[in-house]
């Protein structure tokens, strides 16, 4: 799948933007990319690497947001 009918890097899901990014980072290791492939890979990569640690803070807040009531750990939610 070449970037230009790549999803959405905000459509996809953690596993699935980790799974990409590990593979553009692959091909960039090999070196047999043409310069503008390469340059619009490593910008897609940086998307997708914004994406992943937008959604690790994500469920890291959901994480931190486990309290301790009188039943037990609960969920509450945040924003």
């Amino acid at each position: 799948m070449s970037e230009t009918d790549a999803p959405e890097v905000e459509s996809l899901s953690f596993e699935e933007a980790m799974a990409e990014l590990e593979a553009i980072v692959k091909r960039l290791e090999g070196g047999q990319a043409k310069l503008e492939e390469a340059m619009d890979s490593y910008a897609r990569g940086t998307a997708l690497r914004a994406h992943c640690e937008r959604k690790l803070a994500e469920a890291e807040a959901r994480v931190q947001a486990l309290v301790h009531g009188a039943g037990g750990p609960t969920l509450r939610d945040v924003e």
